[in-house]
């Protein structure tokens, strides 16, 4: 079946790949149809490192999403996380051109090439261009200028960089995949959309998404993202961490970790009832959850830890107004919440709500939330694999060449 009014957003992540693929309702919620979920076996906190793998996990994810809706995807939004992602802050100023002065798109479109005018190391590329706020002839806070009177347009625009590498990795995976890209959503742009609400981005709030192989940390305030952290430490250190205290491996761990775990003891039950196997032997045994919660709980404190240090670097010796939302497959853990509000000091600290339109599983929040972005805002791709030519206005030097001695001949 063939429909063109659809959003699909990949996301590819340190442990899974998910594809969601909804109808945009007039209301602005999105009916999700199809949903993707696949094992990723070929990225490392966050960073591809297997070409043919990841290709085989989003190919895997794709096809289950199309056998949910009965539709073909052809080209999708990707989410754009891990370490190497920088935010630079600029301007970019222009005359209006127009003689009644009324600004109009192709204003906006000028400004923001403009607010593109910013000196970058060899190795990184401009991903995305943000734009924060317009000011119009001195005046700020401006949303949308189109249709105002003006002589000069300003725009506070945050650039989104990547090393050329990573990002382009990314993008041949999504190609060879079959899929066009439609455009590169920021991650924490998407998870913020479903996850924090307006107020608490106004007042100023840090979103924390601990995942698989990395945690991010986002600060948002006055509506707007302000500074962006990863550092390469998530839920695959505490599974390790289980692994080899309790000599079992990683799977099983895995397992326990999302059954059983816990990140404060005193929540834990200390009763032994849960049987594993140590490698190496074949005789079950049992473990109680505060014996799990043991191994989980230093591991966890350590990861608030860096929080906690990230935040005083962006400026933040105390939690802002609205304080932490939790994120991520670690975020639902029991006592992660107890664990945050100990090492930060601070009671305001909650995990993210997430139920949107029937979908609950938080495992799928960060794609669902980047069709929600790309509804409000609709993104455009602004890189290309390398390789690949953009196509041009006109026709290029041999063509016009081959056309005069047409003239000619004719």
């Amino acid at each position: 079946m063939v429909r063109k009014n659809f959003l699909v957003g990949i996301d590819v992540g340190t442990s899974e790949v998910r594809v969601g693929l909804g109808e945009p309702r007039p209301d602005g919620t999105i009916n999700i149809i199809g949903l993707g979920l696949s094992p990723s076996d070929g990225v490392r906190k966050g960073v591809i490192v297997d070409l043919d793998k990841t290709v085989e996990s989003i190919v895997s994810a794709v096809e289950e999403a199309e056998r949910m809706a009965g539709i073909k995807i052809d080209s999708a939004y990707v989410a754009l996380k891990g370490l190497n992602i920088e935010l630079i802050n600029n301007r970019g100023v222009v005359a209006v051109t127009a003689e009644d002065r009324e600004i109009h798109e192709d204003d906006l479109e000028r400004v923001m090439q403009a607010a593109r005018v910013v000196a970058l190391p060899m190795d990184r590329e401009i991903v995305d261009i943000i734009p924060r706020e317009f000011i119009v002839d001195g005046f700020d806070g401006i949303r949308d200028p189109v249709g105002m009177l003006g002589v000069r347009l300003e725009v506070d625009a945050q650039i989104v960089t990547s090393l050329i590498t990573s990002l382009h990795n990314l993008l041949r995976c999504v190609n060879r995949s079959g899929i066009n890209i439609n455009g590169l959503v920021l991650q924490a742009m998407a998870n913020s959309e479903i996850s924090l609400s307006p107020d608490e981005k106004d007042l100023g709030v840090f979103l924390i998404d601990i995942g698989s192989g990395t945690t991010e940390i986002a600060f948002f305030q006055q509506g707007k993202l302000q500074k962006l952290a990863v550092f390469p430490i998530g839920g695959d250190h505490i599974t390790t961490d289980l692994a080899a205290g309790l000599r079992i491996n990683y799977y099983a761990a895995e397992d326990l970790k999302k059954e059983y775990g816990s990140a404060q003891p005193s929540l834990a039950e200390s009763e032994p009832k849960i049987e594993i196997k140590t490698v190496g032997s074949n005789e079950l045994r049992l473990v109680s959850e505060r014996e799990l919660s043991s191994f989980i709980e230093p591991r966890v404190e350590e990861i608030f830890q860096i929080i906690r240090e990230e935040m005083v670097k962006m400026g933040w010796t105390y939690l802002p107004p609205a304080g932490v939302v939790l994120r991520g497959g670690v975020a639902s853990m029991k006592g992660i919440v107890e664990v945050a509000r100990l090492v930060l000091e601070s009671d305001q600290v909650r995990t993210a709500d997430f139920n949107l339109g029937g979908i609950k599983n938080p495992v799928y929040s960060t794609v669902v939330g980047l069709l929600y972005y790309v509804q409000q805002h609709q993104p455009r791709m602004h890189v290309q694999e390398r390789g690949k030519q953009a196509k041009k206005d006109g026709p290029g030097l041999w063509q016009r060449i081959k056309d005069w001695l047409a003239d000619i001949i004719d």
